[in-house]
């Protein structure tokens, strides 16, 4: 795999709609910008295996970054953007089949599938990533959604692939709140 960089981003809410929370919300994403695998002879068997290294490596960043405790509940989501000259099926394969494996082994939890999302760009395009509770996708007061981008990416041979993790559900949640 050819990696160009990677890129994190980590936020804290302290407070939603001029009302100040009564829990930490930290949410963020960490993207790795790397050259389409799959664009010499189309072998998505490639792309496979980055997803496998991308998750365990960005999963272990992202939850640094966030300074995420062993134990407390996450929310996740991935995604990826393909540069002009690649498939959005280069994307999904990175995504999938594999990635998930490791993210949940990080993290001890994962029972509800990873949400995903994938897209065509061109450098600096956003994504929106949804995010759910890893062990409830029922959990609504969980349900939410982060912006990301990597400023230069993709170029069009490349891949912007995601990994999302956010705790303390979504900010401000009245909705799914018992």
């Amino acid at each position: 795999m050819k990696m160009r960089k990677i890129a994190l981003y980590v936020e804290t809410v302290h407070s939603e709609g001029g009302k100040a929370l009564g829990a930490q919300v930290r949410r963020g994403f960490a993207a790795a910008v790397i050259a389409n695998p799959c664009l010499a002879d189309g072998n998505l068997a490639l792309a496979v295996d980055c997803g496998t290294e991308l998750g365990a490596r960005l999963t272990a960043q992202l939850l640094a970054a966030l300074s995420w405790q062993e134990g407390t509940a996450l929310a996740y989501g991935k995604a990826a953007i393909v540069g002009a000259s690649g498939s959005t099926e280069h994307a999904a394969a990175v995504l999938h089949p594999r990635m998930g494996t490791p993210m949940r082994a990080l993290i001890g939890q994962g029972k509800a599938i990873i949400p995903s999302t994938v897209k065509r760009g061109e450098p600096g395009a956003r994504i929106d990533m949804p995010l759910h509770k890893a062990d409830d996708e029922w959990d609504f007061a969980a349900l939410d959604s982060i912006e990301a981008h990597v400023p230069d990416a993709p170029l069009p041979g490349e891949l912007v692939v995601l990994v999302a993790m956010a705790f303390g559900g979504r900010p401000g949640a009245v909705i799914g709140q018992t």
